[in-house]
This record gives C-alpha cells, sequence and structure tokens, in this order.
C-alpha cells in the first residue's frame, strides 16, 4: 500500500515538472517587447540678425497750441459766423458784438477831438499876437506867460481827445472777434444774444492740428540711456500706433523732455512732434511710442513658440550632440518680425527645438531633425497685440 503511493506521487512530481518546463519553454519562445521610439521634434540654430530696439511708452496727443477765445470788449452776442468743429484761419472773424454803442462811443470820441483841435488852434492864434504885443511892450510878460500856458494846455488836451479816440476805435474793432490763430475750432459755448464779459466769457476754443504732439513719461533708466545716445541719427526717432492699430504708422521726433525727474514718480516729461496733414490724431487720442535706439546691435531669434514659460522662469530646450533635450533659462526679449529675441542664455550654436516642444523634456532622447526657423511653424505669427496674422504671401 505504501509502496503504490509512492509511485503515484512520483508520477504526479514528473507530469508537474514537465508542465513547468513546457510553459517556460513557451516564454523563451516569445520575442521581447520593443521599447518606445524617440519622439520626433524639429530643431535649428537661432537667426543671427542686427536689429534696432526700441523702448515702448504710453501717452496721449495733445494740441502743439491751444487758444481759449474770450471778448475783449462786453456787449450783446450778435453773431457767430463759424460751424462747430471746422478748421478755421487765423484773422477770420468768429463772433460779432452788438457795435453800435461802441460805434456812439467812438463818435462822440471823434468830437472831442475836434473840439481839442479848435481850442488848440485859437490857443496858437493868441499866443502868437502875445508875442507881437510883448515885443512891442504893449502887454506884460506875465500876460504873454499866461498865453504859452493855454496854448500848451489846449496841445495836451487835443492828445488826450486823440488818446480816447483811439481807444473808442480799437474798442469798435474789438466788437469781431477773430481768430488769434489756425486750427480747428471746438462748439460754440454761448449762443448768439447773450451777454458776454469782457475777459471773461469763454465763447469757444482752438486747437492747432499739425503738426501734433505725443507727451509721454520716461522712467530715469531710458532717460539716462536716451541721453547717451543724443545726437545722434537715429536717437529722436519715434514710431507710434494708435489703439485699433496694429502698425506703428504715425512717424515723429523726440523734441522736448523736461527740466527735471519727478521725484514721485521717478520719471520724466517727454514729448514727440507728429506730422499731421489730414487732420486725423486728435488731442486727447491714447498711443503706444516705441523710441528707436540709434545703433543696430546683435540679436538672436527664435519662434516665439520656442519659448516655454516655467513657473516664474521662461526656457527654451535645445538638443545636446548625443540627442538629449537640454533646458535652458532665457532672458527674451520683443517680437520682431514675428521672431522672439532673446537677450541672453543662449548661444549662436545651439540647436534650439522650434517644433515638437510639446514632446521635449530635459533628460529625453528625441529624434532630432533640422528645419527653418519661420515666426510659426505652421506660417502663422502671433504679433504684440495678440492677435494671429498671416506674414505676406502665407494666406491661401
Amino acid at each position: 500500500m505504501i509502496g503504490s503511493s509512492v509511485v503515484w506521487m512520483g508520477r504526479v512530481w514528473r507530469a508537474a515538472a514537465c508542465a513547468v518546463f513546457v510553459v517556460g519553454a513557451a516564454g523563451c519562445a516569445r520575442k521581447a517587447v520593443p521599447a518606445d521610439p524617440a519622439p520626433v521634434v524639429v530643431i535649428a540654430q537661432p537667426l543671427q540678425r542686427k536689429i534696432i530696439d526700441w523702448d515702448d511708452y504710453s501717452g496721449r496727443f495733445e494740441a502743439v497750441d491751444m487758444v481759449e477765445v474770450r471778448p475783449r470788449v462786453s456787449g450783446l452776442l450778435d453773431q457767430a459766423r463759424f460751424k462747430d468743429g471746422q478748421m478755421v484761419r487765423k484773422g477770420q472773424v468768429l463772433f460779432v458784438i452788438d457795435p453800435r454803442p461802441y460805434a456812439a462811443a467812438l463818435a462822440q470820441a471823434r468830437a472831442q477831438s475836434a473840439r481839442a483841435r479848435a481850442a488848440l488852434a485859437n490857443a496858437d492864434a493868441e499866443l502868437k499876437r502875445a508875442q507881437t504885443l510883448l515885443a512891442s511892450r504893449v502887454i506884460s510878460q506875465s500876460l504873454t506867460d499866461a498865453r504859452v500856458a493855454a496854448q500848451q494846455q489846449a496841445a495836451a488836451d487835443l492828445a488826450a481827445a486823440q488818446a480816447n479816440e483811439d481807444a473808442a476805435a480799437l474798442n469798435l474793432s474789438f466788437t469781431s472777434v477773430i481768430a488769434p490763430q489756425s486750427g480747428r475750432i471746438s462748439y460754440r459755448r454761448l449762443a448768439v444774444g447773450n451777454l458776454v464779459q469782457a475777459q471773461t466769457s469763454l465763447l469757444t476754443t482752438i486747437m492747432t492740428q499739425d503738426p501734433i504732439r505725443f507727451v509721454f513719461d520716461a522712467p530715469e533708466a531710458e532717460f539716462l540711456k536716451y541721453q547717451r545716445q543724443r545726437g545722434r541719427a537715429q536717437a529722436n526717432a519715434v514710431e507710434i500706433r494708435l489703439q485699433d492699430e496694429t502698425d506703428y504708422r504715425w512717424k515723429g521726433r523726440i523734441d522736448f523732455l523736461d527740466n527735471a525727474i519727478d521725484r514721485g514718480s521717478g520719471t520724466i516729461r517727454g514729448r514727440a512732434v507728429v506730422p499731421n496733414p489730414n487732420g486725423f490724431l486728435t488731442p486727447g487720442l491714447y498711443g503706444q511710442m516705441r523710441l528707436m535706439a540709434s545703433q543696430p546691435t546683435d540679436a538672436l531669434l527664435v519662434p516665439d513658440t520656442s519659448v516655454v514659460t516655467d513657473q516664474t522662469r521662461q526656457v527654451v530646450y535645445v538638443v545636446d550632440k548625443g540627442g538629449t533635450v537640454r533646458q535652458r533659462e532665457v532672458e527674451p526679449g520683443r517680437l520682431i518680425d514675428g521672431l522672439r529675441v532673446i537677450r541672453a542664455g543662449i548661444s549662436p550654436s545651439d540647436r534650439v527645438v522650434i517644433s515638437g516642444v510639446q514632446r521635449a523634456r530635459p533628460g529625453r532622447k528625441v529624434d532630432a531633425r533640422p528645419g527653418p526657423i519661420t515666426a510659426f511653424p505652421s506660417g502663422v505669427s502671433l504679433g504684440e497685440n495678440g492677435r494671429l496674422s498671416l506674414p505676406a504671401g502665407g494666406a491661401r
């Protein structure tokens, strides 16, 4: 009984061993699972170009000259000879104040002048007779002196009357309120029929249109940089774009910097003059200005999509000779022709990942394939205003 059990157990163990062998042999016959292929990325060396850098400022347009039109005499506003908002020229009549009281005053002043001239003529004749009689010793010296004083007083009275006449004539001319300068006029502050007060009542305003000024505030550091470049060929050149524009189409030049830096803000007020021949630019408009540097500088440029934000840093990925991705912290500059300027962090020989950035990880092996640098790998560039725009010839 015991012997048969031993024989049966031996058979079981032999069967199990054969099964293990068969399973092991089948496992050895399988092929090994291949590793994942290296991800494909496109690389290129940064473009090297000479660029003219600039500094950005915000500001508003202001008129070169602005005049408040006020009457120089008081009276009833009789006429308004312009349309609100039109262009006016220097010397053009804008308003007429009722001239009749001033015409009457002028007539009275002229009559007083005529009276004074007659009195002076009589005093002259009296003096001549007195001098003749004095030579014949018919009258005394004291009487002759009285005739001299009367003649001088008559001459003074005539001068005063003529001055009054001139003042009355001037006041009459002031009843026509003329434009002191050319420019665009505002609306009428007072309607015809209102009484206006000399030197007080505001009738309207006039602002010059061409040229126009752009006023901005510059930090102290940029003021120092400008001062060191001042006098060079392009140191004063500026370009401006309006709120709804993508191109810096308005050109001008710096013509004024204030004489002191504001201690509270650490900025200095600056001003540029911009031609405005058609009057499109209006005082008060907001604009973005860039002040061009005087000398071109060497710069490295990469596609904007190659720059990745890693928390508080901005980095690009480069591929070394062994095909391993490395991370480089960079200092990006501005966009120029859809490409991002890299001020520091990479060298001209670095192979920067320009496409497939999402597949690049530091320390990872990649299949790096060379390609050309464009604004975007797809041909689309992201401008400074955050809008997508196709490059010339890219829209199909």
